[in-house]
């Protein structure tokens, strides 16, 4: 972030505080239950937002080196993301042109090729067939024909975004030219301040729960709660129903102020530095929430588990500035983990699956948005105006 937009986003939390305000929506928005326990809501989703859109894979740090991969399959589609023997980030389906099986699991490095664990058939990194065991049994067949299927794929700015459909077509989403400058509607020249593409992966957790994706995200964009809630964890570091916000098209920025900001009044403005007196809170539509802490990136990609409304899994990443090769090192990385897993995982979520099983009850048939609330309205609308387009 340059330092005129911190110094603007710093001036307008001193005058919240001042005031005793917090940014607002312009309305109250009453947002449906629907939205969260409808089946046909969630095809929809699924079909739109999970295929059409570019999805966040990653950071450049997890692909260092050619022939570094990873997979992912919690968009529905089995993907493989390698950077290739050029240093370009490749993307193709992670199902061999034999028989379909899959090509490679989790990450790691596959040198020069991919080799099928089933019969052997192998690619190159570009994803083209380079070697069939027995190949004279298969001749007459166009090996050219045969490689593996490419999908959109673009690495800018330390980020590595895939559409997880070979052809996204027409209508809602990017097309196939992903342009990432595009997708993010003004956000990228903010996001490539940060520097990403110099930072380390530290660990991955992947976590499961009983409640809708979008309540996931939902619970990052309101910091209403922080006082009753985190009242024993992150609330007396934060100022409680205290935000910025600011939408860049379905994507948004919210700012959470440190109670440490306090301390720049009366400085001179040339020395303001927000990011050590703030969260930023970026929500990557449509499920990607990353949070600019400190001294470290966390990212939560965050999917549904097949069809099912009330069930979701998220990849929860820690990026570091410098590598962890200290015991001490790893000793701080690790407590920050886990300070991040007992807030969100131990006091946001449980609450997150209370609120879906009220839905199933059909408690209520909507909720409401106060305008102390603005970021989360903003995700929810843009979430119901995306899959609105495709009915």
């Amino acid at each position: 972030m340059d330092h005129a937009t911190q110094v603007r986003l710093t001036r307008e939390i001193l005058a919240h505080l001042s005031a005793r305000t917090t940014a607002q929506a312009p309305d109250i928005m009453y947002h449906a239950t629907s939205a969260y326990a409808s089946p046909q809501r969630l095809q929809q989703e699924k079909q739109i937002l999970f295929r059409k859109y570019p999805l966040l894979m990653g950071l450049s740090g997890q692909l260092a080196a050619p022939g570094d991969y990873l997979t992912e399959d919690f968009s529905g589609v089995p993907i493989i993301v390698v950077r290739d023997g050029e240093g370009t980030v490749r993307a193709f389906l992670n199902v061999c042109q034999h028989r379909g099986a899959r090509l490679v699991e989790d990450c790691g490095h596959a040198g020069r090729a991919f080799s099928c664990p089933y019969h052997g058939w192998s690619y190159n990194l570009q994803g083209k067939l380079m070697g069939i065991p027995d190949s004279k049994s298969f001749a007459g067949m166009d090996k050219d024909s045969r490689g593996l299927t490419e999908l959109p794929a673009v690495e800018r700015d330390g980020m590595i975004w895939v559409i997880p459909q070979p052809d996204p077509g027409p209508g809602p989403g990017p097309n196939t030219m992903l342009d990432a400058d595009a997708h993010l509607g003004g956000l990228a020249p903010e996001l490539a301040n940060f520097g990403l593409a110099d930072y380390h992966h530290y660990e991955t957790r992947i976590l499961r729960r009983k409640l809708n994706w979008k309540i996931v995200i939902d619970t990052f964009l309101e910091p209403y709660h922080f006082g009753v809630l985190h009242a024993n964890t992150v609330g007396p570091i934060f100022f409680p129903n205290l935000c910025l916000f600011e939408a860049f098209g379905p994507h948004l920025r919210e700012t959470l102020p440190r109670r440490s900001i306090e301390g720049l009044r009366g400085t001179p403005e040339a020395d303001w530095d927000l990011i050590p007196h703030s969260a930023l809170v970026y929500v990557l539509f449509p499920n990607t929430v990353m949070v600019m802490q400190i001294d470290h990136v966390e990212t939560w990609r965050v999917f549904p588990v097949a069809d099912k409304v009330d069930e979701c899994v998220m990849y929860l990443d820690f990026f570091i500035p410098e590598p962890a090769e200290s015991e001490s090192a790893k000793r701080h990385w690790d407590r920050n983990m886990e300070l991040t897993i007992r807030t969100v995982d131990v006091e946001d979520f449980p609450v997150g699956e209370g609120i879906q099983a009220g839905f199933a009850s059909k408690a209520q048939t909507e909720m409401v948005f106060g305008r102390n609330e603005p970021a989360l309205a903003h995700f929810e609308r843009s979430v119901n105006e995306a899959v609105a387009v495709a009915q």
